[in-house]
């Protein structure tokens, strides 16, 4: 796993009473008013894997706790040691790519400083850090570039992801708090916008930021054939997933394309259950479709693409 770092102690940063919001597209702790991935999280990517966790079954989601969630949690399955208890994490305190609890518990992060450009590769030099680490200590970023180690190699990509979404970061931490690290808590809380994972479709997220309500849909859908798909339903005038709804556009991150929907306020994550399950069903029978785009169909693709934001 390459050479192993100085771990750092999480005691230290478990009890700090100024926990920062380390989420790499929320605010940097340094108050330069950037997101904290432009920042003090930016680094230099020495490459770019096209779709580093396409060994999973659960892909989508992984890109989506990745990318979108501000909190969530699930448990993984250690190939070489399966009573090992490893819990994936969105994001840690000081953006930690892992942690090892006192009691041998390790929890790996997603949201952390990409070293190599491959978040797969990253996340098993972590994972394999901090199998090696002391109770107690959290583990530093790799430097590793050369490790062709991926994460499906460490643990079972094959069964899908038991994904808890939470609304705080309270499982940063165990047992009893001080007042000062609940209210550290609390604070990085409120940055975290609510967000809700659907049940019916996977990879899709409903979230509330602001005075504003959206659906998210990270997709495996080969990306031709989906921004062909979206352009005959968008020509057809069936984009949207129904009143109060509105198609806005689409981006790409992992590998993966997201198309994203406008809700009215109130709208809720429940209330997207039955639409995005009738939108995917037209979607792949738009996509199944084999006659040539329209003229019409053509330039929706094209307004498709130019307003397609890839997420770096």
């Amino acid at each position: 796993m390459g050479k192993k770092k100085a771990p750092v102690p999480a005691a230290a940063m478990a009890t700090d009473g100024d926990i920062p919001v380390v989420g790499m597209r929320e605010p940097c702790p340094c108050g330069s008013g950037r997101r904290y991935k432009a920042c003090h999280g930016r680094v230099i990517e020495a490459t770019d894997d096209a779709r580093p966790f396409e060994a999973f079954v659960s892909e989508a989601d992984l890109v989506a706790l990745k990318e979108l969630v501000p909190s969530a949690t699930t448990p993984l399955k250690l190939l070489a040691d399966p009573t090992r208890d490893v819990t994936l994490v969105t994001v840690l305190p000081m953006a930690y790519p892992a942690l090892v609890r006192a009691d041998g518990k390790i929890l790996l992060a997603m949201q952390v400083n990409t070293t190599s450009g491959n978040a797969s590769r990253d996340m098993a030099a972590a994972l394999g850090d901090a199998l090696f680490a002391d109770p107690g200590n959290a583990v530093s970023p790799s430097r590793d570039l050369a490790s062709p180690i991926r994460l499906h190699d460490l643990i079972d990509a094959s069964t899908p992801l038991d994904i808890t979404v939470h609304d705080n970061f309270d499982f940063w931490v165990e047992g009893a708090v001080t007042d000062e690290v609940r209210e550290s808590l609390e604070r990085a809380s409120s940055h975290a916008h609510p967000t809700a994972r659907l049940a019916s479709v996977s990879g899709a997220y409903w979230t509330r930021i602001g005075d504003k309500e959206h659906l998210r849909w990270m997709t495996t859908y080969p990306e031709d054939a989906l921004v062909n798909g979206l352009a005959r339903l968008q020509v057809a005038g069936a984009d949207d997933l129904g009143p109060e709804t509105k198609y806005v556009g689409m981006f790409r991150a992992q590998g993966l394309v997201a198309p994203v929907w406008d809700l009215q306020v109130g709208f809720g994550a429940d209330a997207c259950e039955a639409p995005i399950v009738a939108f995917q069903e037209r979607l792949e029978a738009s996509m199944a479709q084999t006659a040539p785009l329209t003229d019409a169909e053509r330039r929706a693709r094209a307004s498709i693409n130019t307003g397609q934001v890839t997420l770096r």
